[in-house]
């Protein structure tokens, strides 16, 4: 017992004192011991054959029949209501890249396990090994009807985006990337209380943003929402820029029509020097301390590479940066996404929405910073806690009550 217990110990404090290595032999151990992370229960007794008359057959005929005239039964009858597949083909494993669909399945296991502890929803992990993603699509398209969800993991970028659209034109159920969207809300809520702290507006600032893959391409359009129209999009080769929108695949060439206003050609450097915020989705070390010195009065920094940021956060602050957010849960204003999907789902799956739209996204954004008061406020506390427990509530109401003012809600 003393060994499961420790192999078990879950305690973030416990967590940020140990070395990185020791992490990665404890969580192996982890899985061995426990054969993955999760498990399928029972919702009722099976002890007899009265039970089993119920459970299966001859009852499960009734049913059966009820969905048969009325598919949408289904939601009140079977697990659908509050079911989620979670969904890969692990060609963007998390920090690992391509290393295929049966490898990803840890990361799957783990995401459905984030599912039921923070937001209370069934989640089953699904791999699929394909990377074409017309074939990808089709085979989601075939199983969907067992899910009231889809959340889709871990895909590379820009087939993710591919992906994404064409289910959530083609399903009736909710379907969102949580690669993109999840790091965009949460990023938006820690950027709205960031600015309070600064006393500036979205329409005022200019963002530097590193990185425009999955995240970043909805970090660009949530900051949109936000009002912040000047933004310098910067990938590996480069800035952005509409006059080059030819050489660009469907994405980028869709991100430099909305960023890089003038059409300015400027290195990451000069771009920073007319930055008030720097949002980092790529690699570590991407920007230095002379760069965030270089920023606006009291520059915001995003970094959020794991598990090594663009810049230390140490590095950060020493240069200047009044406000610092990582990837990272040993030190503070953490930009996890369990902020945003357990009660972006919690809310859409409640109320039966056929999408999960723009105007919901933002509305996860606001209730995350909402949760932050006035009084709690700080430079070190922009974002609140994952365990903090009124998260996913308080996103699910939010999301739940914006679904039905948009008319895309069922009930």
């Amino acid at each position: 017992m003393e060994q499961t217990k420790d192999l078990s110990d879950q305690n973030p404090k416990n967590q940020m004192t140990k070395k990185t290595p020791d992490v990665y032999a404890r969580a192996l151990a982890l899985h061995e011991a426990l054969n993955g992370k999760i498990s399928t229960e029972l919702k009722a007794p099976l002890n007899d054959a009265g039970d089993l008359s119920l459970l299966y057959s001859p009852g499960v005929a009734e049913p059966c029949r009820v969905i048969a005239r009325d598919p949408e039964a289904a939601f009140d009858l079977t697990w659908k209501a509050n079911t989620v597949a979670v969904i890969t083909n692990g060609t963007a494993i998390l920090g690992l890249g391509d290393l295929g669909a049966v490898p990803s399945l840890p990361v799957m296991e783990g995401k459905c396990a984030l599912f039921k502890r923070f937001g209370g929803l069934n989640a089953v992990p699904v791999v699929i090994d394909e990377k074409d993603p017309e074939k990808f699509i089709a085979i989601v398209e075939a199983i969907a009807d067992t899910y009231g969800g889809i959340n889709l993991e871990d895909i590379k970028a820009p087939e993710c985006v591919t992906i994404e659209r064409a289910l959530k034109k083609s399903l009736s159920i909710p379907v969102f990337h949580d690669d993109q969207h999840g790091t965009a809300i949460v990023v938006t809520a820690g950027l709205i209380n960031a600015l309070k702290l600064v006393h500036k507006t979205p329409e005022e600032c200019t963002v530097v943003l590193s990185g425009t893959g999955a995240a970043g391409s909805s970090i660009i359009g949530m900051l949109n929402q936000l009002g912040v129209h000047n933004i310098y999009g910067f990938n590996i080769d480069g800035l952005l820029n509409r006059n080059h929108i030819a050489q660009y695949n469907p994405l980028n060439r869709e991100l430099a029509a909305v960023t890089n206003r003038d059409a300015e050609e400027l290195t990451l450097e000069e771009a920073m020097a007319k930055a008030d915020i720097f949002i980092g989705v790529s690699v570590p070390d991407k920007i230095t301390g002379d760069m965030v010195r270089s920023m606006r009065r009291d520059p915001i920094v995003f970094a959020l590479a794991n598990p090594e940021p663009e810049i230390p956060f140490d590095a950060a602050r020493d240069a200047g940066a009044r406000v610092v957010a990582t990837g990272r849960s040993d030190y503070p204003n953490q930009v996890n996404n369990v902020l945003a999907f357990p009660g972006l789902f919690k809310g859409a799956l409640r109320v039966r929405a056929t999408e999960i739209n723009e105007e919901m996204k933002f509305a996860a954004a606001e209730a995350l910073a909402a949760l932050v008061s006035e009084d709690e406020l700080s430079d070190e506390h922009v974002i609140p806690s994952p365990f903090d427990p009124r998260v996913a509530d308080a996103v699910a109401e939010s999301v739940a009550a914006t679904a039905q003012r948009c008319g895309i809600a069922a009930r």
